[in-house]
C-alpha cells in the first residue's frame, strides 16, 4: 500500500492546562479529498496551524511525501509543498487582484523580497499570474482593487493564491465561511474541479460542502481524531453522531 503523502503520528499541543490536539493520528492519501470535521473548539485550525508550521508542536511526527517536517520552519514547508488558506482571507486590500496573485508567484519561487516593484513590473510573474486568474474563472477581475471585491470573490482569490504555487497539500481551512448559498456552490465548484490535481485537507463547517467533496472525513472531537472514513460511514458511525452531527443531522 502506498504511503500517504501526509502522515500525523501522536501530534500533542497543550496550552497550559488545555489539550488542543491529543495525540492526533492522521494519514492524507496522495491525489484525495480529506475532510476534518468537529465541533468548535475540536482543535481543528490548531492542527492546521500546526502542519503549516506557524506553531510547533509539543509531541510528534509530521511526515510529508515520506520526510519529516515537523522541525522545519513554515518558509521550508512550502518549499516542500505546502500551502494553506485562512478562515479570514489575508490579501492585500490596496493592490489590484493581479497584483496579489503575482506577489503570490514571486514568493512560492523564491524571489527576492522585493515585493511590490519586481510583482509589479516583472512580465514574467504577471503573465503566471494571469495564467491561474484564467484558469480560475476570476480573470475578468484581474485590475479590480481587493477592497472592492465581494467577500467571496475574495475567498476565490485566496485560494488562487494558494495554488499558485502548485503545492502538493493545500490546507484549507473553512473556505465556505461568511459565504452565501450561491458562493459556497461556486468555491465547491472550484475545489471539485482541483480534485486528482492537487491533495487537499478540508477544514469546514459547512456538511453540504464536506459532503459533496470528501473522499474521506476525520472527525476532531476534544484534540482526538475519533472515526475517518467515507462519507456513508460517518454519517452512520453513532460515536460521530453523538459527539458531533447529532441525530437529525445525520
Amino acid at each position: 500500500m502506498a504511503e500517504p503523502l501526509l502522515c500525523v503520528r501522536g501530534l500533542r499541543k497543550r496550552f497550559g492546562g488545555l489539550v488542543a490536539t491529543d495525540g492526533v493520528d492522521l494519514d492524507v492519501a496522495e491525489g484525495e479529498i480529506h475532510a476534518l470535521i468537529g465541533p468548535n473548539g475540536a482543535g481543528k485550525t490548531t492542527l492546521i496551524t500546526q502542519l503549516f508550521g506557524e506553531l510547533s508542536h509539543d509531541a510528534g511526527e509530521i511526515r510529508l511525501g515520506g520526510e519529516e517536517i515537523g522541525a522545519l520552519p513554515t518558509p521550508q514547508r512550502v518549499r516542500r509543498g505546502l500551502a494553506r488558506t485562512f478562515q479570514i482571507t489575508h490579501l492585500l486590500p490596496d493592490y489590484t487582484v493581479l497584483d496579489n496573485v503575482a506577489l503570490a508567484v514571486q514568493a512560492r519561487q523564491g524571489h527576492s523580497f522585493r515585493f511590490f516593484a519586481e510583482a509589479r513590473r516583472d512580465d514574467g510573474l504577471r503573465g503566471q499570474a494571469k495564467g491561474h486568474l484564467a484558469a480560475a474563472g476570476l480573470f475578468h477581475r484581474a485590475e479590480v482593487k481587493v477592497s472592492d471585491l465581494s467577500h467571496g470573490e475574495q475567498k476565490q482569490l485566496e485560494l488562487i493564491m494558494a495554488l499558485a504555487g502548485g503545492p502538493r497539500l493545500l490546507l484549507l481551512d473553512e473556505p465556505m465561511a461568511g459565504l452565501g448559498h450561491a458562493e459556497s456552490e461556486q468555491m465547491v465548484g472550484m475545489l471539485s474541479a482541483l480534485r486528482g490535481k492537487v491533495t487537499m485537507l478540508l477544514v469546514e463547517h459547512d456538511m453540504d460542502a464536506v459532503f459533496a467533496l470528501a473522499d474521506r472525513i476525520s472527525v476532531l472531537v476534544y484534540g482526538r481524531v475519533i472515526a475517518t472514513g467515507t462519507a456513508a460511514e460517518i454519517r452512520d458511525n453513532p460515536d460521530v453522531r453523538a459527539a458531533y452531527l447529532g441525530d437529525g443531522e445525520a
